[in-house]
């Protein structure tokens, strides 16, 4: 997958006249710790997750890690940024953007989910953001760790 796949494309001729500025989507801005690497996602994200494998473990730096997803079109990457692909313990292949300067992953898309951009939860640091729908790779879950909410599907 390339970097091209993950930033948005400029804006498209609409034929339909422009919303009232209270109906407008959502954006919201994920930065890196630094600040010179941004995500800007507009409208709501089409799923909240946590995830428990170990390449997610390895990535956040802890027992698990909780992202948003976008379709690509909603998100617009600014800032420097370098890339890296690996495959994943499911077989997939993913890339990753972070910054060359702090080391912060801002997105990342995996080919087992085309068309979605993935941001980590951590890099909007809102702590109102909507809890996640989904908690996946539950056999590497660490045991004291406890994925609660209404509606949460789990899967093993």
């Amino acid at each position: 997958m390339s970097r091209a796949s993950l930033v948005s494309a400029p804006g498209v001729a609409q034929d339909h006249p422009m919303p009232n500025a209270t109906d407008a989507p959502a954006t919201r801005t994920a930065t890196c710790r630094c600040g010179q690497l941004r995500a800007t996602c507009t409208g709501d994200p089409v799923r909240v997750s946590v995830c428990h494998c170990l390449d997610c473990q390895k990535r956040s730096g802890s027992s698990f890690a909780a992202q948003a997803r976008w379709p690509d079109a909603q998100v617009r990457i600014e800032g420097d940024t370098k890339s890296w692909t690996c495959t994943s313990e499911s077989g997939n292949r993913a890339t990753f953007l972070f910054c060359p300067v702090c080391g912060g992953t801002i997105a990342y898309a995996s080919e087992g989910v085309p068309g979605l951009t993935a941001i980590p939860l951590g890099t909007f640091a809102d702590p109102d953001f909507p809890p996640p729908d989904y908690s996946v790779y539950e056999g590497r879950k660490h045991a004291w760790v406890a994925i609660v909410g209404d509606g949460i599907e789990h899967w093993r």
